[in-house]
């Protein structure tokens, strides 16, 4: 729960021999709730304040959460001005957090006949089916009495003494069961089989099913094979009598029994060999053994296609000899499909994977696997830092600078990379931050000698960086050259991809088919009802829709406002980029990898095997396409709207805009074969364009990192944020005064703000945000977060403000 302290509990005495930190427990919290908890501590101090209820139940043989995973949540919510309540709901898999169900039951002293109240007839009803039933759920009710709202005549029958309420609680977690078939023992010889062939000779479907069986397992050359038998559900796909395999069961030929499995899969290792590292590579590896002699974190800043991951696998493979585990980190599901083939090359079964594709039993099953220690590798996304290693030695934080690693929806608003080099901190593991296009904070920390910093700055084997060619849409405009949105430039590259029977990738950083739609006549936008944004116009489907809170409706055939027809697109996104292309390149499959098209559990990997493979000759995507993926016919990569990216009001736009610009360029020319870069822009004497041509990094930090300096940003400086919501828009803005205010008489110029953001109205809730700056050395950090927290309380003791949220975003991106 939300709450910053934690709970005392008592231990009823006969859980005292198996009471221990990290185990779940069931514990009643306030009145009613029932609840899964955590042990943090064990004591003998009874709290002052209140009497200590008793632990209801203790769930687990072993503890599910480890020491150091629970040092981490400490530090997490610490660091990241959350509660440990919110940073454990976000650490356990759904799997293991326990549901209360509600249902009612007769009151023991409940006598109908005798009873002095009326009861209605929906009521005789419910009355009549608990007699029969022990217990009814609030759904059942529902059903029985016909009425869609149960409460109000659950609320009659408990004030009437019917009835009472109890809470039944359930594990979510659910083992996945296979039913299974073998022989009887009796019939594993061959005598005894023969007999039973003789006695089916009428019952061809029952023979039929015992030579399938006999071809599955060879009894009379592998006997020991029989006991594991056959999965049921396949001698049901192969065609074969559902009846007549119940016939033989009954009849005590075979033998039907249930086994628990894993809804893993888990692979053999391929090879058993090492990677063989170019000569760089091995210089690279050793430089990285070396810095991690006097630093435990090391920047690994090596160019695009420069042969990184040869150097995380050997690395890895050390790790593991010596004994530890290794967390490797992505920031994105696309990206673990192409790792984890590669790695499990190397490392079979030992491998576990970790994201949010998976089901809640599926991460259950990889959580308990690891307590198991059946895993020596791990890759991950964020929420893999939180996973429970007993024995890490090394951490990989690959695409270090993606702002994919900061979780920005709920609290804990943690970046996992610095988490990471916590967790690192408290298993005593060394972190590798590898990156093409480091972020500036920790590329400044490898320039302070606070990160070890090794460079690998040429491409692996023969290729070489791709060319980068900027198309002037201006230009192209006044000549009425454009086709679409597409430049001449990018158009004739496309066609000269396709025709050498090359790949290319478009990277247009919206999704949708247009930003909004626009009445011709009036110039009506449709807003979405909930936030301040225009609705994205998706073309499949035909609908409109708010990419903040997921609010949709049909898109429509007349302005709303005036009735005109003349309703257009303005703009465009991934999925526009889709069918003009196919339009203009009617000869090549293009395909699209964005969210929409990459929701169900498969759709990454799907997208990008059929890349590799040559199905798909290009492929239009979002920030998706730009994360370290690796083809080998990439000859082109498009940038379709540089200037939307460059412009972004925040102070890290030119950052982030080189970061992306930079990684999906390195998508192009692999291995031996030349790439090109196509770059559209308005201005191509924006100063950012020449360092996108030349692709220095170095060049470009120095040219930007005056400017943090000067105006108080990182890496010099730390920010929090504080967003304060509020559905009453006076409201929100007088609580953010009133805040802004108590804080500038304690922290001066410090605080900036309030101001309205860029979107000033989500989900119904108007915001306001407030921006800290803080100096890195002349100020104590934990007293400006005491000093923040306690300031709230000028919003929660006024009566009139009291509905208003405060949010904390610590080092926000």
């Amino acid at each position: 729960v939300p709450i910053p302290k934690l709970f005392t509990y008592r231990v009823p005495f006969e859980f005292n021999p198996i009471v221990e930190e990290g185990k779940r427990v069931i514990i009643q919290f306030g009145r009613k709730k029932i609840l899964t908890g955590v042990i943090r501590n064990i004591h003998e101090r009874p709290p002052k304040l209140y009497e200590a209820k008793y632990l209801l139940d203790i769930l687990d043989d072993q503890p599910s959460l480890l020491p150091n995973q629970l040092k981490l949540i400490e530090w997490c919510a610490d660091y990241y001005m959350s509660t440990q309540g919110e940073v454990l709901s976000n650490v356990l898999p759904a799997g293991l957090k326990l549901s209360s169900l509600s249902f009612i039951q007769l009151h023991p002293e409940f006598d109908l006949a005798q009873s002095i109240y009326e009861f209605s007839d929906q009521e005789h009803i419910i009355l009549h089916s608990l007699n029969k039933n022990k217990l009814l759920s609030y759904q059942e009710v529902s059903e029985i009495a016909e009425i869609k709202q149960v409460y109000q005549i659950i609320k009659s029958l408990v004030s009437k003494d019917a009835v009472l309420l109890i809470e039944q609680v359930k594990d979510k977690y659910q083992p996945k069961k296979v039913k299974r078939i073998r022989l009887a023992p009796p019939y594993t010889k061959q005598q005894e089989l023969q007999a039973v062939f003789s006695d089916l000779e009428k019952r061809p479907k029952q023979t039929d099913l015992l030579l399938y069986y006999l071809r599955e397992v060879p009894v009379y050359s592998k006997p020991e094979l029989n006991e594991a038998g056959i999965e049921k559900s396949k001698a049901v796909k192969a065609g074969l009598s559902n009846s007549s395999l119940k016939s033989l069961i009954k009849s005590g030929i075979f033998e039907e029994y249930t086994e628990t499995v894993s809804r893993i899969e888990r692979t053999p290792a391929q090879s058993e060999s090492s990677l063989e590292l170019s000569d760089v590579q091995q210089q690279i590896l050793e430089q990285i053994v070396d810095s991690f002699q006097e630093k435990d974190v090391t920047l690994l800043h090596g160019v695009t296609g420069s042969g990184k991951t040869e150097i995380y696998i050997t690395l890895i493979e050390q790790a593991i000899e010596a004994g530890g585990q290794v967390l490797y980190m992505l920031p994105e599901i696309a990206l673990t499909t192409q790792i984890v083939k590669r790695l499990t090359k190397f490392f079979g079964d030992r491998l576990g994977i970790y994201h949010s594709k998976y089901s809640d039993n599926e991460r259950v099953e990889v959580w308990r696997q690891l307590l198991n220690n059946e895993y020596d590798v791990v890759v991950g996304v964020r929420s893999s830092v939180f996973l429970p290693f007993a024995n890490l030695s090394l951490i990989i934080v690959d695409e270090e600078h993606e702002i994919s690693f900061k979780q920005f929806e709920q609290s804990p608003r943690y970046n996992a990379r610095d988490t990471a080099i916590v967790l690192g901190q408290l298993h005593h593991a060394k972190t590798i931050l590898g990156s093409a296009t480091p972020s500036f904070e920790s590329y400044y920390n490898a320039l302070e000698h606070k990160y070890g910093h090794v460079t690998l700055s040429d491409r692996f084997g023969n290729s070489v960086l791709p060319t980068v060619q900027i198309a002037n849409i201006t230009e192209g405009r006044k000549k009425k050259t454009l086709k679409g949105e597409f430049s001449k430039e990018l158009i004739n590259e496309l066609e000269n991809t396709i025709a050498a029977k090359k790949q290319a990738i478009i990277f247009q950083n919206r999704r949708g088919y247009s930003p909004f739609l626009s009445c011709d006549e009036c110039a009506h936008v449709p807003k979405c009802l909930n936030c301040s944004v225009s609705l994205t116009y998706h073309m499949y489907g035909n609908i409109l829709r708010c990419h903040y809170c997921g609010y949709k409706e049909p898109a429509p055939r007349q302005c709303p406002s005036c009735g005109s027809n003349r309703i257009r697109t303005i703009g465009f996104g991934t999925e526009k980029i889709e069918e003009d292309l196919k339009l203009l390149l009617p000869t090549a499959h293009v395909e699209r990898m964005d969210l929409d098209t990459t929701r169900n559990k498969y759709g990454y990997q799907q997208l990008i095997d059929g890349f590799e493979k040559g199905d798909i000759d290009v492929l239009v995507g979002t920030q998706m396409v730009t994360k370290g993926l690796d083809f080998d016919h990439v000859q082109l990569v498009g940038v379709v709207d540089l200037d939307r990216m460059l412009h972004f009001p925040d102070f890290r736009s030119a950052e982030r805009c080189f970061q992306l610009v930079t990684q999906v360029s390195g998508r192009a020319g692999r291995r031996e074969l030349a790439g090109l870069v196509v770059i559209q822009t308005t201005d191509p004497n924006q100063p950012i364009i020449q360092h996108l041509v030349t692709q220095d990094f170095v060049d470009f930090y120095k040219s930007e990192i005056g400017d943090r300096m000067t105006y108080e940003y990182p890496p010099f400086f730390r920010l929090i944020k504080i967003v304060i919501k509020n559905r009453d828009q006076q409201k929100v803005e007088l609580a953010a005064s009133k805040l802004g205010d108590t804080l500038k008489n304690q922290l001066g110029k410090r605080v900036l703000g309030p101001k309205q953001p860029f979107v000033n109205k989500i989900r119904n809730q108007f915001h306001m945000e407030l921006l800290i700056k803080i100096e890195k050395s002349k100020i104590n950090l934990s007293k400006v977060k005491d000093l923040l927290k306690d300031s709230v309380s000028v919003i929660s003791t006024d009566r009139e403000l009291r509905s208003t949220i405060v949010n904390f975003d610590v080092d926000p991106f």
